[in-house]
């Protein structure tokens, strides 16, 4: 039997009304969103730094998502986090401070987590300037400035590059300073054929490598009788994910060849560094040792036995060395 393709069922034009609608509704979320990461010069930039809701945008277009966790009348804590993760990373002591009275901020880096993902930009400067717009945009003083692994970076050149008239101590968690890279001057550094087989295989296969290194070093589950936590490889892996390729795949320079050594120099508050003695990142020789000389006044605490993703695996020790420095 030939349909009649003139008439239309009334059922017919509610579904045609509703696609039509749907269709309607994610053209102008994708133009919503293509708006919102435009870079300098198109159209939708914001002219200056300002906020909505959990989004920052920096004055180079570039939308920032962060967490304000706590009493907004509390002490401030920032925490910066590690390559290629995001804010998640510190929930444990995000939770654990914003419990202890403390306003705690954490932002996802550009181009890793839920921060937009810009072309250009990815390096330690742009990091600390990020950081910067964070603590200027949400009006915050008096503020201790935490970071770990490639944060640690972050902060040590927020202090380079910004000072410390809104800080008020600093924390450098198995962090990169002063300088990772092996070089003539640097001799005990990392061989930059370490990061360059890093990059290699990221562009070969970016999520097994995501996999690789939670389940192998950055724990320390390659050791023997270590207890592998599936469940925070996976974590890991999701985090490193939803960064952008060429941003996860630039911040290796980023973090590997800055040279913190004049940051350091210009820490001028009350510091505290932490490392574990077992960390197969960034040894504990090249990090955290070479800090403390830079920064003689700091207090260095080493934890035996200890990896580098002591956030998770000594996150008890941790919290308890954190709330005692930041409430001293």
């Amino acid at each position: 039997m030939t349909k009649n393709l003139g008439h239309v069922s009334p059922d017919a034009k509610r579904r045609n009304l509703l696609i039509g609608g749907i269709a309607a509704t994610l053209t102008t979320t994708v133009a919503s969103a293509a708006s919102k990461q435009s870079g300098p010069g198109t159209t939708g930039q914001m002219s200056s730094a300002g906020h909505t809701g959990d989004v920052i945008r920096t004055r180079d277009g570039v939308s920032l998502y962060f967490k304000d966790w706590g009493a907004k009348d509390g002490p401030v804590v920032t925490l910066s986090h590690g390559w290629p993760l995001s804010s998640d990373s510190w929930e444990n002591q995000a939770f654990f401070l914003a419990s202890h009275g403390f306003r705690v901020i954490t932002h996802d880096r550009r181009g890793h987590g839920r921060s937009s993902q810009p072309w250009d930009g990815n390096d330690m400067d742009h990091y600390a300037d990020d950081l910067a717009t964070v603590i200027q945009t949400l009006g915050l003083r008096d503020v201790a400035v935490i970071g770990f692994s490639t944060g640690g970076g972050e902060v040590a050149r927020y202090v380079g590059r910004h000072g410390t008239s809104r800080v008020s101590k600093i924390g450098l968690i198995s962090a990169v300073p002063p300088l990772m890279v092996k070089t003539p001057g640097n001799p005990s550094g990392v061989p930059i054929e370490s990061f360059d087989s890093v990059r290699a295989a990221i562009i070969a296969n970016r999520s097994q490598l995501f996999k690789d290194i939670p389940a192998g070093p950055f724990y320390g589950f390659n050791r023997p009788g270590a207890k592998v936590s599936q469940g925070l490889i996976d974590a890991w892996w999701r985090q490193g994910m939803t960064g952008g390729l060429k941003n996860v795949y630039e911040s290796v320079k980023a973090y590997s060849e800055t040279d913190f050594t004049t940051d350091l120099l210009k820490f001028d508050r009350p510091t505290l560094i932490i490392h574990g003695d077992d960390d197969q990142v960034v040894p504990v020789d090249i990090g955290a040792r070479s800090s403390k000389k830079l920064v003689p006044h700091a207090i260095l605490k080493i934890y035996p036995g200890a990896p580098h993703g002591l956030t998770d695996t000594h996150k008890d020790q941790l919290n308890e060395d954190l709330l005692s420095f930041l409430r001293s």
